[in-house]
């Protein structure tokens, strides 16, 4: 177990690791089969299922080399299980106000499960490093291409 690699959620590396799985048992196998089908037709120079089928099975062969690397290098980290729940932090699903007191709230998760449509920041986005250790009534300013904003944290929770 990694203890000092970017962090992920347990739903997270279980997502990593069933693209990994379904990558290994089912789509590389089927693309195998196809290329030694292809193989068995002749030449190869002209031969469109061998040529397409060569160049997805390198695709699939670099991305489960990638998913392995990516695998190995992240510590998975229970959010529920966080023992200082009064600062933000790994996990935390953050309600923030801005000086308009338009609300957003979002939820720190690891770069890999990031989805900024469904409120989930990764760990390295430019607000959550400057969300990271605030407490509640904490103002925060994060630097945004379009500009500074500043926050200000209205509630904390963690799962």
């Amino acid at each position: 177990m990694n203890l000092t690699g970017p962090p992920i959620s347990p739903a997270g590396m279980a997502s990593l690791r069933a693209r990994y799985d379904h990558l290994l048992g089912t789509e590389r196998p089927a693309i195998v089969e196809i290329v030694s089908w292809a193989a068995g037709n002749g030449d190869r120079s002209e031969n469109g299922d061998y040529l397409y089928g060569r160049k997805r099975m390198r695709e699939i062969d670099r991305e489960l080399s990638y998913l392995a690397r990516r695998m190995k290098a992240l510590r998975v980290v229970d959010a529920s299980a966080q023992g200082e729940r009064d600062k933000v932090f790994f996990g935390a699903t953050v309600e923030l106000a801005d000086e308009e007191d338009e609300r957003l709230t979002l939820t720190i998760v690891g770069d890999d499960e990031q989805d900024a449509s469904a409120g989930r920041i990764g760990w390295s986005a430019p607000i959550a490093r400057a969300l990271r250790g605030a407490a509640v009534g904490d103002l925060r300013i994060v630097r945004l291409p379009s500009g500074e904003k500043e926050w200000e944290i209205m509630a904390i929770t963690y799962p």
